[in-house]
């Protein structure tokens, strides 16, 4: 059976805190916030500052590395997560959902919450939302009606299912309300929130402009081309992840830096698939914090990647973005020229080196807005958490919140960011 342990403060033990001591102890909100990996966390953030004292946060464990863990929560200005479960992180994602599942429903059952909020398309998404849906608990998404129409990816079931159980949508975009009216959700149900990626991005940049050690020398070191890789559909083929090594090579070659942030599941199958010598003059680096991957992304010439964060990342950063994917479910970024998607038959070095040759294409790209909203994203999801917890239904929460949204019902904890990047 597994456990269900707190991440502790710092200094305190580490033994599991009774179950009856959770509240008075670590002074858990009624707004459950559910999470289990780095972009959820990320993205959640400002909401989560917003709500305050009023948040009750759940690390799955999905994804959990100890100091990449805590790096992110002190950068972020968050506090601990008051529940973690273990038993989730390396296993497959039946037994991931099975067993997030499991143990949300006896925390639901146990301290039920107000709303379950959850952000994405992650297992823990999934279980986060059928714990609270058998709970009879409202359940607000984040990021709703995003769809790809590839149901081969684990994440596009994510979507289908939240999208079936989840109370509120809250849409990025127009294009994912669409997509919601078309599957038959009420429209009186969904906001087109914005995404809180703008924000988010917005304060970690002027975090990092706001004079921090090392970060000049930081950029200096910046790669011309900045590549991240880690979905299945790349690293479980020898033939496409060689693929995309050989064009990243190539471009050295040709006398560009490329610098490759390999995720664990990357870096095992190059060596499972023994392609280690196709990747030895790139620039290799294990997993980095946010704050550094960001650092080195705004310096860099062209960004990349599968992620589907970035694709939404490079519309505030206003860099160029090559998504080595078959098919996407951001295509706003697609349409207002940020991204461009380069499936298996496509060539890649040529699509890369006609970015690189294009030296008006930042300078165009500087000029356009972030198809991802205003970055007021968080307050509106904040307030439609409020009503619910309130006792509002999911149509008299959206009613409210599609009317105004006050700014000044919240205190940020962070400092303001003036604007995007120039």
């Amino acid at each position: 059976m597994h456990t269900r342990n707190f991440l502790p403060p710092e200094g305190a033990s580490s033994e599991p805190i009774p179950v009856t001591a959770r509240s008075e102890i670590l002074g858990a909100g009624d707004i459950a916030v559910v999470f289990g990996t780095r972009p959820e966390i990320i993205k959640l953030a400002p909401v989560i500052r917003l709500l305050g004292s009023r948040a009750r946060l759940i690390h799955t464990g999905q994804h959990y590395d100890a100091e990449l863990s805590a790096q992110l929560f002190t950068q972020l200005r968050l506090p601990n997560p008051h529940l973690f479960i273990s038993g989730v992180g390396g296993t497959s994602r039946g037994m991931q959902i099975a067993t997030a599942l499991a143990a949300l429903s006896t925390e639901f059952a146990e301290r039920p919450p107000a709303v379950v909020v959850v952000q994405g398309d992650t297992n823990s998404v999934s279980a986060g939302a059928q714990a609270a849906h058998y709970a009879g608990v409202p359940v607000l998404h984040v990021e709703a009606g995003l769809r790809s129409q590839d149901r081969a990816m684990p994440e596009e079931v994510n979507r289908l299912v939240t999208g079936v159980i989840a109370d509120v949508h809250c849409a990025a975009t127009e294009h994912n309300a669409q997509n919601l009216r078309a599957e038959g959700i009420n429209q009186a149900r969904v906001l087109v929130t914005g995404n809180t990626i703008v924000e988010s991005t917005w304060e970690s940049l002027a975090d990092l402009d706001s004079g921090r050690e090392g970060s000049r020398a930081a950029a200096e070191a910046a790669p011309d081309v900045l590549a991240t890789i880690h979905r299945p559909e790349n690293t479980d083929s020898a033939a496409a992840l060689g693929r995309i090594l050989d064009a990243l090579a190539a471009l050295c070659d040709r006398g560009f830096g490329v610098r490759l942030v390999a995720h664990p599941r990357t870096r095992a199958a190059i060596t499972r698939f023994g392609l280690a010598e196709r990747a030895t003059l790139l620039d290799v680096v294990p997993s980095v914090s946010h704050a550094e991957f960001l650092e080195s992304a705004r310096e860099a010439r062209l960004l990349l990647s599968d992620s589907g964060g970035l694709q939404e990342e490079c519309t505030v950063l206003k860099k160029p973005l090559l998504v080595v994917r078959r098919s996407t479910e951001r295509p706003e970024s697609i349409e207002t020229g940020f991204a461009r998607l380069v499936p298996p038959e496509a060539d890649l070095l040529a699509e890369a080196l006609a970015i690189l040759a294009d030296r008006n294409r930042e300078r165009e790209l500087r000029r356009t807005a972030s198809p991802y909203g205003d970055g007021r994203a968080s307050e509106r999801i904040a307030e439609l958490c409020l009503a619910l917890a309130a006792g509002a239904t999911p149509e008299q929460a959206v009613a409210a919140v599609s009317v105004q949204h006050p700014a000044s019902r919240f205190r940020r904890e962070s400092p303001e960011s003036a604007a995007p990047v120039a």
